[in-house]
């Protein structure tokens, strides 16, 4: 996906999450996010977006702490995250292409890693919101949803922090029945390793269309909302210690 496309669903999710959000009342429970309401989501996503635009638009070539989670509520607290996603889409559509800023996952440039970061990041927080309605999180694009698993199994789950290891190596594949794409995940005593092949038996496959996927691999939906062929113990081993928590 182009920084453009990554722009425009970060757009797009944030103000779908402000209309679930809206929908649900901010006393709504986030089923997605155990002991989250609706506030504490919206508090949370504002002061990444805040956080993210802040080295976009200024520059910072270092890490710097966020700025915390104001304790706004009511209107002022969706009106709040209406800023500041309006101020994060802004910052990332008037970048130049050569932004030179910190960042903390591999991508092509400093402007490629923050429009794909945070079009996900909005685009998981956007189910969240969803969650807290009786219909739940609405299906996405394909594409987008693909990326994003490419994101966490080949970027996220690349780190050393990764703490999906297994004693003795064992395969984990997961394969799209929509769009066809399949990830190979090596699982072992080191963090994951994750290619875009299809080599050689696995000893779990989670199958299922890319937006469920996406969703089941973030703990956003449980693991037999996809298909699971093989050892589903790999399938609870990533839903135990999988997790990505905001440090």
């Amino acid at each position: 996906m182009s920084v453009a496309e990554h722009i425009a669903a970060l757009d797009e999710s944030g103000r779908a999450l402000a209309d679930a959000a809206a929908a649900a009342g901010l006393d709504a429970p986030v089923p997605t996010c155990p002991g989250w309401q609706v506030r504490d989501l919206l508090r949370h996503t504002t002061m990444v977006h805040r956080w993210a635009a802040r080295f976009v638009a200024e520059g910072h070539t270092s890490y710097r702490p966020d700025g915390g989670e104001p304790q706004l509520d009511g209107e002022e607290r969706l009106a709040h995250f209406h800023e500041g996603h309006a101020a994060l889409v802004e910052a990332l559509t008037k970048a130049p292409a050569d932004l030179e800023c910190w960042t903390f996952l591999p991508a092509p440039s400093p402007l490629a890693f923050w429009a794909r970061r945070q079009a996900h990041e909005t685009g998981v927080h956007r189910a969240d919101a969803e969650s807290a309605l009786p219909s739940g999180p609405r299906p996405v694009d394909a594409t987008l949803a693909v990326d994003g698993i490419d994101e966490l199994l080949r970027a996220f789950h690349a780190r050393d922090r990764s703490r999906v290891r297994t004693e003795t190596t064992r395969v984990l594949r997961v394969r799209t029945t929509d769009t066809g794409d399949v990830w190979t995940v090596r699982l072992s005593p080191d963090a994951p390793r994750t290619t875009r092949t299809d080599d050689g038996p696995a000893d779990c496959t989670l199958s299922g269309p890319a937006w469920q996927l996406r969703l089941m691999l973030w703990n956003r939906l449980p693991a037999d909302a996809v298909d699971i062929a093989g050892d589903a113990s790999l399938a609870a081993l990533w839903r135990e210690r999988s997790g990505i928590t905001w440090s």
